[in-house]
């Protein structure tokens, strides 16, 4: 009895064991059936309104890829993490998207130094990232050993494009022969700006009177906007994040600094009419990399889309998140295959890709060359000013 026991027992078990595998190996086909891609993305801290942002172009992205079968009968499904906007962050939520969820791609932060943080990650597990926006040139060269990183790219113009666009516009469109710099001294991207926009302002002839600082989360900046006044610049150059600089500029109005002040794409928010006022922005241009209000077929088919999905008009933080997700997935499609480093290998080949924010090459740099556009801010609204040209 017991030996008829034991066999009906261990004819059991087998059984439950066989389902089991047939359980497990059913769960692994489903999620084989799924490929990942992460977002490494500010979704809560300073830098919020540009992750979420980012978040919904590239969800757009995926949901359009999907709609139309997906890659080779797979769907896309994006794995966000939050990294808080803070650099050491961007490094945890890197490893955490590599290495627990099994991402084939990741978008990068927004900002450059959370993507320069996270950069080694990248490298050391051969899986890409490519950043909607970050602009400082470390971003995608290792300043330290001159040599491209491998495993990463953007989506956006680089800083010294930037930051000379804004020059040239301030020297000949505004007429400046003077300005002050008032830098984001925490902030790689604001650094980079002000570097870039003093070198070429120099180089048209114009004079840098005044050059001040401050920190990320500093809320009051009248003693020094008290000291840039002083020296009476035609314009002011304020390279920052749109929390500091919605603030700066409304306290620079209270002071009596009317004339323009410029900035970089760090200002596009919509938060930003809140923080400094809608009046206060009137005579005030920061370089950008797309305008909603382009009469271009690929951006109004975008903005309908997005406006359709989310009820907003879709800032340049959406639409480039929208133009690096279909990079990565042209890449794949190019690639034929889901490999990391095939995928990497495909995406550094990228020429004349016909994104919403303009014809993108990529670089040996692995730097997007396209054209930027002039924003300017009439009683809070963005309005395209002029495109500029590589």
């Amino acid at each position: 009895m017991r030996k008829g026991k034991f066999a009906k027992f261990a004819s059991l078990a087998v059984t439950g064991l066989m389902l089991m595998a047939l359980v497990s190996g059913c769960s692994q086909q489903t999620s084989s059936d799924v490929v990942k891609l992460g977002a490494n993305l500010e979704m809560t801290g300073n830098n919020a309104t540009f992750g979420q942002s980012a978040k919904n172009g590239a969800e757009l992205a995926i949901e359009e890829v999907n709609a139309k079968g997906g890659i080779n009968g797979k769907k896309l499904a994006l794995i966000v993490a939050d990294n808080k906007s803070e650099a050491a962050e961007a490094a945890n939520a890197m490893q955490k998207l590599i290495t627990q969820d099994k991402v084939v791609g990741i978008i990068a932060p927004i900002a450059s130094s959370s993507v320069i943080a996270g950069a080694q990650v990248n490298q050391d597990n051969k899986v890409l990232a490519i950043s909607p926006t970050a602009s400082n040139p470390k971003v995608t060269v290792n300043p330290d050993t001159g040599k491209v990183r491998d495993y990463l790219f953007r989506a956006a113009f680089i800083d010294p494009f930037q930051g000379s666009v804004m020059a040239n516009f301030a020297s000949k469109s505004l007429n400046a022969k003077t300005a002050a710099l008032y830098i984001d001294n925490s902030s790689d991207y604001a650094k980079g700006l002000a570097q870039f926009f003093k070198e070429t302002f120099e180089k048209n002839g114009g004079k840098i009177v005044a050059q001040e600082a401050y920190l990320a989360k500093d809320t009051d900046f009248k003693a020094t906007l008290t000291k840039i006044s002083s020296t009476k610049p035609d314009v002011i150059f304020v390279p920052g994040y749109y929390q500091e600089v919605g603030m700066i500029i409304k306290q620079g109005r209270e002071l009596g600094l009317n004339m323009p002040v410029l900035g970089g794409d760090g200002w596009d928010s919509a938060k930003l009419p809140e923080i400094a006022g809608a009046k206060a922005l009137n005579n005030a241009f920061f370089a950008n990399h797309y305008s909603p209000d382009d009469n271009s077929p690929a951006i109004k088919a975008f903005v309908a889309a997005y406006e359709k999905k989310y009820g907003a008009k879709p800032d340049a933080f959406a639409a480039l998140s929208y133009d690096a997700t279909m990079m990565v997935i042209d890449a794949m499609k190019r690639a034929n295959s889901f490999d990391p480093v095939k995928i990497k290998d495909e995406l550094a080949k990228t020429k004349n890709y016909a994104a919403v924010s303009g014809s993108i090459t990529l670089n040996e740099t692995h730097d997007a060359v396209k054209s930027a556009v002039i924003i300017e801010l009439k009683d809070g609204k963005q309005t395209f000013r002029e495109k500029i040209n590589p």
